[in-house]
């Protein structure tokens, strides 16, 4: 969700691209945002709409309806005048679009590189502000940013910049920073001793190759594009933004195709021509086969759970093959195959679902999803045969010791993430208890993959009948999460009064907390308050952390970002949830994780009336 005055930081190509990208989308936003405000209020009634927003929300969805009408207004005077709509007055008058850049534009890499979208991105709009040096992000009432605050900088006489005492504050309500990338080695930092780093540690060292097929480390100066790996005499090269010479821009990287392919052709020497024999087209086609039949997904079957909790097993070889407990996928459907309702395309956006269990020898892989929103509830749609985009496992495995006691609070559909854990726990030799938290009772779901990787379960649900457990072992209550544990730790679960627990909460060793971020607060503020006096003072919490995501490549995209604040020195650290989304309890910063997560809620909650409006309309079958 974008809104204006927007801010980008930074002075490359991809700042500028940013820029320009921001300044074409708000229209679009605004106005898109309208048309389904209206259709969603014609169908249910302007009171219920709003109903669902709290204040802060409210603000943003009347600011949204004023520049959508403003949007449609300039359409309708640029249509009855002939002409094409001038959007710029409109988005400037908002706040705009600024760049701001620590040095001037002509220092800047967009400029060196190509100063023709400088210029073009001053005859869209953009507004640029030289020589400003981010300091700090200013909060409104509610979390958001609202200024930023830059320290000017000055250049001394030769050409050096250096910090002034003034500081300006710009108006700022969202904030992207377009500043610098990092090559990705993160293949060597989960397999240490794959590749060999260069001596700073930050590219792969880079090789030529020898006559005979040798790596010849590259020298100062020189240019190659094998990295270290010749593992069965195959090789793994190194382009764009992963090389030391051609990182920094696309056009550097498109370089580092046209120079490097000539350097690849030497691993087949005579054996690549113009015309390939039967043979190799054959031998082509049967490589092609194979990545089809490993890579491709394929849905097998959409299992409807509860009444807001469906499954998804799809067929995909590869994917499944490579599943650790713990880690997570991202899954999308194609625009292509999607179906189309009133002239919408049902796409979604990429989701982050956990792996609820896997079945290699098939290739079967299952995902459960909560329906919330617009793209998780099109999952219950998706037809079986239909290919979906699936990626990964990514994410770091569920760290699995032995010989503990471990103690799993899953709560809703963090229930569906523990299935594969507690069995690798229970399988490692470990003694697993288990509190599973709905918040209904008809929220249960998958009962026997609960109990079989448990040694005991404690069922707990907000409201309705308490859950019946199966197994004698079992104990049940109607309460939150938390108040289950003190109540299983006083003995108050047992049949028989003064019976003690089965499992003494002080045996415990570690805790695993996966569920919504006000769950896991609870528990992580529970262990110093209400529960310490029942459990081990020395133990191992860890919070699996469900924060917003997008690209799911870790450490690209920097979506997944979560705030780390130690509890003994108070300093501030960030980290990649998609990188390992399995964090110390005690470090995360819940209040920030649910502030991130409300960021796109404005056009969230609105797509749910709107998607509402078109299943209506559409009925039981969509067009495609």
């Amino acid at each position: 969700m974008l809104q204006l005055p927007a801010v980008v930081i930074g002075g490359s190509l991809t700042a500028i691209d940013t820029t320009t990208e921001a300044f074409a989308y708000c229209p679009i936003q605004v106005e898109k945002f309208l048309d389904r405000y209206e259709g969603s209020v014609a169908e249910y009634g302007e009171e219920k709409v709003m109903s669902m927003y709290d204040e802060e929300e409210k603000g943003i969805a009347k600011t949204f309806l004023e520049h959508g009408a403003a949007i449609r207004a300039e359409r309708k005077r640029a249509a009855e005048a002939g002409e094409e709509p001038n959007f710029v007055p409109l988005v400037r008058s908002w706040g705009g679009v600024t760049l701001c850049y620590r040095k001037t534009v002509n220092d800047s890499p967009a400029y060196r590189l190509n100063h023709e979208e400088v210029i073009k991105s001053l005859e869209e709009g953009i507004y640029y502000w030289e020589k400003m040096s981010p300091v700090e992000a200013i909060p409104n009432e509610y979390g958001a940013v609202k200024e930023m605050i830059f320290r000017k900088q000055g250049k001394t006489n030769e050409g050096k910049y250096i910090e002034l005492d003034e500081t300006i504050t710009l108006p700022a309500k969202t904030v992207i920073v377009a500043a610098g990338t990092s090559p990705n080695v993160i293949y060597e930092r989960e397999h240490p001793g794959t590749f060999v780093l260069d001596e700073w540690k930050q590219f792969f060292q880079t090789y030529k190759l020898g006559p005979k097929g040798e790596l010849i480390k590259t020298e100062k100066g020189e240019t190659g594009f094998f990295t270290s790996y010749t593992k069965d005499r195959k090789y793994v090269t190194v382009y764009g933004d992963n090389h030391p010479t051609y990182a920094g821009n696309v056009v550097k990287a498109m370089a580092s195709a046209k120079d490097g392919y000539k350097e690849l052709l030497k691993v087949f020497p005579g054996v690549i021509k113009e015309e390939q024999p039967k043979e190799k087209e054959a031998i082509f086609t049967e490589l092609v086969k194979k990545l089809d039949s490993e890579f491709i997904a394929v849905v097998q079957e959409i299992n409807v759970l509860t009444p807001t909790i469906i499954e998804v097993v799809l067929k995909a070889p590869l994917q499944a093959k490579k599943f650790h407990p713990g880690q997570f996928y991202r899954l999308q459907n194609y625009e292509t195959t999607a179906p189309e309702i009133d002239g919408s395309r049902m796409m979604m956006e990429g989701l982050a679902l956990t792996g609820a269990w896997v079945d290699k020898e098939k290739g079967l892989l299952s995902l459960i999803i909560l329906e919330m929103w617009g793209s998780s509830r099109l999952c219950r749609h998706l037809k079986k045969g239909e290919r979906v985009v699936v990626m990964g496992p990514t994410g770091e495995p569920t760290e699995i010791p032995t010989g503990e006691t471990v103690l799993l609070a899953g709560g809703g559909l963090g229930n569906a993430v523990l299935f594969s854990v507690a069995k690798a726990l229970k399988d490692a030799g470990n003694k697993v208890i288990y509190f599973a938290g709905y918040r209904n009772t008809s929220d249960v779901f998958k009962r026997d993959e609960v109990e079989e990787g448990t040694d005991m379960v404690v069922w707990s649900n907000d409201f309705g009948d308490t859950i019946q457990p199966r197994r004698p072992q079992d104990r049940a209550i109607t309460a939150n999460i938390v108040q289950a544990m003190i109540a299983y730790a006083e003995g108050k679960l047992e049949p028989n009064p003064g019976d003690k627990p089965l499992y003494d909460l002080k045996q415990i060793n570690r805790i695993i907390a996966i569920g919504s971020d006000r769950m896991m607060k609870a528990v992580q503020e529970a262990r110093y308050g209400l529960l310490k006096p029942y459990i081990n003072p020395v133990h191992t919490a860890i919070a699996s952390i469900n924060s917003p995501m997008q690209c799911m490549m870790k450490e690209v995209c920097a979506q997944c970002l979560q705030r780390h604040v130690d509890p003994e020195t108070g300093k501030e650290s960030f980290v990649f949830t998609c990188f390992n989304q399995d964090q110390h309890m005690d470090k995360v910063d819940f209040n920030n994780l649910n502030t991130r997560l409300k960021n796109n809620s404005v056009l969230e909650k609105l797509t749910k009336f709107w998607m509402d409006h078109l299943f209506e309309k559409a009925g039981s079958d969509f067009t495609v």
